[in-house]
């Protein structure tokens, strides 16, 4: 069962904060969701592939509002989307052998070194 503690008002929050930071920064899924996700008590696992079906929703809504304004390049979204589907095939391939401990300090990381470079940038 995915779910085990987590509420449906919490849920509801949950995608409320993480569109908001999708269309605010860009960011939404990995960095908002998947923590939010595990806090409300997801397995980490469970929550990784929660968050990229919730991609799902916002990448198509997102596309259709910011292309009304104009401000999608779809040229450039699909030579960086049509690789993105390997990089999914072997990220999906490695989520498989990896321990959700060590997909927690990998991603915790991952997050440390992002926000490293935001500050210097």
């Amino acid at each position: 069962m995915p779910r085990l503690t987590s509420s449906v008002p919490t849920l509801v929050g949950i995608g409320l904060t993480g569109g908001f930071f999708g269309a605010l920064f860009g960011v939404g899924g990995g960095i908002v969701v998947i923590p939010l996700l595990i806090f409300a008590g997801f397995r980490v696992k469970v929550a990784t592939a929660t968050s990229l079906a919730i991609i799902g929703f916002t990448a198509v809504f997102g596309v259709i509002a910011f292309g009304a304004l104009g401000h999608v390049s779809l040229g450039d979204a699909a030579l960086v989307g049509l690789p993105a589907l390997g990089g999914t095939l072997a990220g999906t391939w490695a989520h498989r052998r990896l321990s959700s401990r060590m997909l927690t300090f990998l991603f915790a990381g991952f997050l440390v070194l992002v926000a490293i470079r935001l500050v210097l940038e």
